[in-house]
């Protein structure tokens, strides 16, 4: 009988040379196969040493480390659900989570323990441990005195492996059931479409607790047994340097933005890289181009989802099988995934044609299984032939390209008209001394909703918002104008680098209330 755990298939694919270097921190740490194989074993014996129900959830709120990662593979080793928890969220948020997933296991940093230990054990938790960054923890401590051997639990396909919460700038977040097939299936397709060899070395400068820096780019380096360079915090500057013993970088697009800006950051000290890929937030058509510049290389961008991992990416290299997905291409996310399917809908669910704008459905084996403990809503969530209603809005162009123009929530509908924030975005984006914008829509007493862009200044420009708002007249339906022009010094993003417009919708509410 063949065992469709996750671990599984990633140990498989450790070297044969176990005490090989896979992980090696930017402190200068060194991690073997070995040792992750013999961790791993050791913190699977500990958890299930405590006889949990089938299906519990570890729920873990750490810092980034090794030992966070060993814990997460020692999850799915073991059998159990796996939780990731954002470092920043707080005490009502956590309470939220441990409420509505029940997890019987909770592990938290050291600094943490009195109030989050407080909420889980209120919550019915059994176990709360510790782990640091600094590798010392109650959880380490206790995993040691196991053995180092331990044969990973029996899954299925369609069993649960983690549990993911989504954002939620709409209500309450809902948690994303990904199974041990959905990962897989993703990994391997992502290892083949993004060309993964011997030899290839990861800069892993991203948080764990998120679909990119958890499982895009800790399965894309395990799958292909390759080494880890681990950045616990990116610093642009190590990064860079990082890159001389590397060939792949992942990042979200603020990354790379705070690269370019760095005197370092040339072709030679990039010459012995493969690819860099860019996700988690829209990449500016300018960050691209300016990287081609510095660089010789171009960001491939792709599109994924916390309740569907990856769903289309641009080209790794030009594939003789389909004679237009040859160029990576700014500003789109590139093609569906072999195996994924990706509609273009209107309101009435019914497929657009090509270059139409419309609501984006996915079907895949990567697609998620649905919401933790919410059946209404997700039904709700699903076509009745299957495709999942990503709630994102975008276009396939005649090649195939997919271009994402924002998400459903953020349409703006001004006097009975659509306005879609990313079009005036590019529009404002595209001016002299404008770094980025965002455009919100607020209550407005006659057309019922109107834009208001919010625009940060390039270092050293001064923006006028007339200016701004008389340059969009020109070029623009008046419909599609912006009521207002703010120009900030910062937007506020998540730690992932996206804009939170739920944010700015709320700041500028009032702005037309009588």
């Amino acid at each position: 009988m063949t065992n469709d755990n996750l671990f599984s298939a990633l140990r498989a694919a450790f070297p044969a040379d176990l005490t090989a270097t896979a992980v090696e921190t930017d402190d200068g740490l060194h991690y073997s196969w070995q040792d992750l194989d013999r961790a791993t074993a050791m913190m699977a014996n500990l958890l299930q040493s405590l006889e949990l129900p089938a299906g519990s959830r570890i729920a873990v709120q750490v810092e980034k480390s090794v030992e966070a990662l060993m814990l997460y593979l020692a999850t799915l080793r073991a059998g159990y659900v796996f939780l990731p928890l954002n470092t920043a969220y707080q005490s009502a948020e956590i309470e939220y989570f441990i409420g509505n997933a029940e997890p019987a296991v909770v592990v938290c940093s050291g600094a943490n323990f009195g109030w989050v230990s407080k909420i889980a054990f209120k919550a019915g938790t059994g176990h709360v441990f510790t782990l640091n960054d600094d590798r010392s923890g109650s959880l380490l401590d206790r995993a040691a005195t196991y053995s180092d051997r331990h044969t990973p639990a029996q899954r299925q396909t369609d069993d649960l492996a983690a549990i993911l919460y989504t954002s939620g700038t709409t209500g309450r977040s809902k948690g994303a059931m990904l199974t041990h097939g959905n990962m897989l299936s993703n990994a391997q397709t992502l290892k083949q479409y993004w060309g993964w060899k011997k030899g290839d070395v990861l800069i892993h400068a991203l948080p764990i607790f998120h679909v990119h820096g958890l499982f895009v780019a800790i399965h894309g380096a395990l799958i292909n047994g390759s080494k880890m360079i681990w950045m616990a915090k990116f610093d642009p500057r190590r990064a860079i340097a990082f890159m001389q013993q590397a060939t792949v970088f992942m990042g979200v697009p603020t990354l790379y933005v705070r690269m370019l800006a760095e005197p370092t950051l040339d072709k030679a000290a990039v010459k012995n890289m493969r690819l860099f890929i860019a996700g988690s937030a829209p990449l500016l058509v300018e960050t691209f181009t300016e990287w081609q510049q510095r660089t010789g290389h171009t960001i491939l961008e792709r599109y994924g989802m916390s309740e569907t991992a990856m769903l289309t990416s641009n080209p790794y290299a030009a594939d003789r099988r389909y004679a237009n997905q040859s160029e990576r291409r700014g500003g789109t996310v590139g093609f569906p995934l072999p195996g994924v399917d990706l509609r273009v809908c209107d309101d009435q669910g019914q497929a657009l044609p090509v270059g139409e704008i419309g609501a984006i459905q996915v079907k895949g084996p990567n697609v998620f299984k649905g919401y933790w403990r919410m059946p209404e809503k997700t039904a709700e969530e699903f076509t009745a032939d299957g495709f999942f209603k990503t709630g994102d809005v975008g276009k396939v162009d005649e090649r195939g390209y997919v271009t994402i123009v924002g998400r459903s929530k953020d349409l703006i509908i001004s006097g009975g008209y659509n306005v879609y924030p990313a079009e005036i975005e590019g529009y404002i984006n595209d001016m002299k001394g404008v770094a980025e914008s965002a455009l919100v829509g607020v209550p407005h007493p006659d057309f019922g909703e109107v834009g208001v862009a919010v625009v940060i200044a390039k270092s050293g420009a001064q923006l006028q918002p007339e200016a701004i708002l008389a340059a969009l007249k020109a070029q623009l339906a008046n419909f599609k104008i912006p009521k207002r022009c703010f120009v900030v010094p910062e937007l506020p993003r998540n730690t992932m680098g996206k804009v939170q417009k739920n944010l700015l919708r709320e700041q500028y509410k009032a702005l037309f209330s009588a």
